[in-house]
């Protein structure tokens, strides 16, 4: 983020879900900025009353935290800005829609837009600031550094790896409980708590919602319905809203950076959105609090586990990829595809501790259905023997893949 900002401009725009680290790490990279809470009353009522010069004054370099909830002071900074070239600032806030409509209306071609999600493996795997984050085998696949691209090579480091995984499903990856050292019961708390706060301060903002309980409904059932294809009637009926309502409690969460809508693939562009997309939650963790579930995962559950990582790694590597699922007229399914400019990558996940040939039959083919050429068929599990199950579909375990 640090390279951004010199590379893209003065104003950083640093966005995600409550408790990604926004601020830890804000701080972290630039130790000499000034730190304001948007969130103190008293402070806010004396910023809102400076001036540009004043403010380039006394905060010249400054990071301002949840931004969002006090717009004039986003065009303050603009003032600033525009009036003083030196001055340079860090714009920290957890509501997507809120902070982006501000952004776009006063800082257009001012400012870059940094996103921040929960840990991925990797840097689940790093120790301390100062330790070079890996680079997962997806990761360098994506990357084409083929030096490192050997899928049935079990490495030294392979037990901490998969301890490091099995926490990654139980309790997701938010940093403040990503430490293998945590009691359990610890971690379960914080997630309680995360959840009840997300409600209770984020969506009750967002949404300017006096009831939560229709929230509530449509949240467990979206949780129920993890990494399966959406059915708002039926969600609906169930929690006793409207489709309307389901669909707009969806959109919160997607902004909110809960939960991540995977479109269907369909060669007409126009027909991606008539098709039903698949939601998945982007924590585990978060996924289990909402059921109240202490037991393992279930398959949908582990799907969107999988998806998720994938698309928090791509997205650190800042590379501008489509992520779909796809299910054809004849019931073909295949859980991601992975759209880059050369071509696609076929992604079937399965929980399985063993996988067999027949898991691979709906990769078959995809060349004669998809508008670009398959690049790589993945068939990713729970299965530790790596291995070329046929015709180019390689049999790979999540650790390996993600790791």
């Amino acid at each position: 983020m640090k390279k951004s900002q010199s590379r893209f401009g003065r104003i950083i725009v640093l966005t995600g879900a409550r408790q990604t680290g926004k601020t830890t790490l804000a701080k972290h990279l630039f130790p000499n900025y000034q730190y304001i809470s948007v969130e103190d009353p008293v402070a806010v009522q004396e910023f809102k009353k400076l001036t540009a010069a004043q403010w380039n004054s006394l905060f010249p370099k400054a990071i301002l935290d949840e931004i969002q909830k006090e717009p004039q002071l986003i065009e303050s900074i603009k003032s600033v800005y525009d009036q003083y070239p030196d001055a340079e600032y860090i714009m920290l806030g957890s509501s997507q829609i809120t902070l982006l409509r501000k952004v776009r209306e006063s800082l257009a071609g001012r400012s870059q837009l940094v996103e921040m999600y929960p840990l991925t493996l990797p840097e689940m795997l790093t120790k301390g600031w100062e330790t070079e984050i890996g680079l997962s085998y997806y990761q360098n696949l994506i990357l084409n550094n083929s030096n490192h691209l050997d899928p049935f090579l079990l490495k030294k480091d392979h037990p901490n790896k998969q301890e490091t995984f099995e926490t990654y499903l139980k309790f997701g990856a938010y940093p403040a409980i990503s430490d293998t050292s945590i009691p359990d019961d610890e971690k379960n708390e914080w997630l309680n708590n995360y959840v009840r706060t997300y409600l209770e301060r984020d969506i009750r903002d967002l949404a300017e919602l006096r009831n939560l309980e229709p929230f509530t409904k449509v949240q467990k059932l979206l949780a129920l319905n993890t990494a399966q294809l959406l059915n708002y009637s039926r969600i609906a009926a169930e929690a006793g809203v409207s489709s309307k309502t389901v669909q707009r409690f969806l959109e919160y969460m997607n902004i909110s950076y809960q939960t991540l809508l995977l479109q269907p693939w369909c060669k007409n562009i126009k027909k991606r959105m008539v098709k039903s997309p698949k939601a998945h939650y982007l924590d585990t963790g978060v996924l289990r609090a909402i059921l109240r579930k202490n037991d393992t995962l279930n398959g949908h559950e582990f799907e969107s586990a999988i998806v998720s990582e994938i698309y928090k790694q791509t997205k650190v590597l800042n590379l501008d990829l489509s992520f779909y699922h796809l299910r054809t007229l004849d019931g073909r399914e295949v859980d991601l595809l992975i759209e880059t400019e050369e071509g696609y990558i076929a992604v079937e996940i399965k929980i399985a501790e063993t996988v067999r040939t027949a898991d691979a039959g709906h990769l078959r083919g995809l060349n004669n259905i998809l508008d670009k050429p398959v690049l790589q068929k993945f068939v990713i599990s729970n299965d530790m023997n790596a291995r070329e199950l046929e015709d180019g579909v390689i049999a790979i375990s999540a650790v390996q893949f993600l790791t």
